[in-house]
């Protein structure tokens, strides 16, 4: 199964692999088999010696549209929402805190769960077009993380989270959510060459680099920070409001409810 829905790929020069999520028709939504094989994948890069740094990168036209919103039941408790939650985070911390770099190259859509699993990566090169953001927001919903306040200045977190609104590869380096946006076709070879600068560096220097920069963040609330939103989207799915676009969504195809929910913003987008 992760061989399927992860590919992989070793450099043959340099200590480092490529991870490919392949689900190109489901746009790479993150559903409980893809996250699965992420984690294995993940495991299996950080136990390899001659692993040094990842690149992570999406077939087709994205990198990740977040999680899968088809062929599920999302009417649940607050608590069944908590532990939906918690599972989540639980993922998105092993990224996060990896022993070894791990560069995302952001190929094309990456929302919602998907831009957290970006944003817990450590650098991000994304093409020029990508498009990014939480538009989650628009359907009574949340990150799990909530990684973007830490990721981009408050101003343009509020942006992103208020209102839903997609920005492409050029924004968002400008507003620093992206390391660099390069052409499309750039995109792979420039985040080679990082990956191989990496990978070419004392890993154990990286290692210590990288806790010590996770334990800032640590020490200045993170942890906080994340179980807080956990409390709160918990709550939020599990409102009036909440409920109602979970039904929609039962209702409706994925088209249909994605319709709707983008229907009061057309002529503001």
């Amino acid at each position: 199964m992760s061989e399927d829905l992860i590919l992989w790929q070793k450099d043959p020069v340099d200590a480092f692999v490529t991870l490919t999520m392949n689900r190109p028709d489901k746009m790479n939504a993150m559903n409980q088999a893809l996250g699965d094989a992420l984690e294995a994948t993940i495991l299996r890069a950080v136990k390899d010696p001659e692993v040094r740094a990842v690149i992570l990168t999406g077939a087709g036209r994205a990198w990740s549209s977040g999680f899968d919103l088809g062929g599920e039941d999302f009417e649940m408790t607050a608590d069944q929402w908590r532990n939906d939650i918690g599972e989540n985070m639980r993922r998105l911390r092993l990224i996060r805190e990896a022993p070894i770099p791990i560069i995302a190259a952001v190929n094309g859509y990456a929302l919602a769960g998907g831009l957290e699993l970006m944003m817990c990566c450590d650098m991000t090169i994304a093409a020029e077009d990508a498009l990014l953001g939480e538009p989650e927001v628009r359907h009574v919903s949340a990150p799990p993380t909530l990684m973007l306040p830490w990721t981009v200045p408050m101003i343009h977190a509020r942006h992103l989270m208020y209102t839903g609104d997609l920005i492409d590869g050029r924004e968002a380096h400008r507003i620093h959510l992206v390391n660099k946006a390069v052409p499309r076709d750039q995109l792979m070879p420039e985040a080679e060459r990082l990956a191989r600068k990496c990978a070419r560096m004392p890993g154990t220097a990286i290692k210590y680099a990288k806790a010590a920069l996770n334990h800032q963040q640590q020490t200045a609330g993170l942890e906080s920070s994340w179980s807080y939103n956990r409390e709160t989207t918990a709550i939020l799915h599990a409102t009036e409001e909440g409920a109602y676009w979970m039904r929609v969504l039962k209702e409706k195809s994925l088209k249909g409810f994605l319709e709707e929910r983008e229907a009061p913003f057309r002529d503001l987008d």
